[in-house]
């Protein structure tokens, strides 16, 4: 790899932000910029060869809203209800282009550690994270509202053995976030000579 490949590379990972979708600007992308992201999704690394991930693809993220408020309303009691949850969670992608369900497909190579099954999907959510960010488009991966709950999950009719990774928000926002870090680099890494 050459140094500008290495600079462009670093730039793009330097500078994805998580942009909360309500911050987004309700700019559609196309869906053969979403087909490019998951087609990078597709080269994570993956022990095996399982490639464990799985993704569903909402091209109207209304639509996603709805049922994702649904199955939180369905999955709590009436006394647990919180209609401004629902209300938000109807809400969350308005602005969003894409929402796009990430899951975890538990293969059949069971001596493979379920815990590499799951950083093989987060790896592939990061590429696409990623290559949004190399498109210029927004993203958020959010793991809240119902996406975790045995409900959701129930939703997707997935085995006890898969599990959902999380939602990611795709789209165009008018700002970007600076990015930080709190922790400096030379007390997370330890050289040994």
């Amino acid at each position: 790899m050459d140094s500008n490949s290495f600079a462009t590379i670093a730039s793009i990972i330097k500078t994805r932000r998580s942009v909360k979708p309500v911050v987004m600007n309700g700019n559609k992308a196309p869906n053969g910029h979403v087909a490019a992201l998951l087609e990078l999704a597709d080269w994570a690394p993956t022990h095996g060869f399982t490639e464990p991930w799985r993704f569903i693809v909402y091209e109207d993220p209304t639509m996603f809203c709805q049922i994702h408020a649904d199955v939180y309303k369905q999955g709590v009691s009436a006394e647990e209800f919180n209609e401004t949850v629902y209300t938000n969670l109807q809400h969350q992608g308005d602005k969003a282009s894409h929402v796009i369900i990430a899951v975890m497909e538990r293969g059949s190579l069971l001596k493979i550690p379920a815990f590499e099954e799951v950083a093989a999907v987060s790896s592939a959510i990061q590429n696409i994270l990623l290559g949004a960010t190399a498109l210029s488009m927004a993203s958020f991966w959010s793991t809240g509202g119902a996406i975790l709950k045995p409900a959701f999950k129930d939703f997707l009719q997935l085995r006890d053995e898969d599990q959902v990774m999380g939602v990611l928000y795709l789209g165009y926002a008018d700002q970007n976030p600076e990015g930080k870090r709190t922790i400096p680099l030379e007390n997370k890494v330890k050289w040994v000579k």
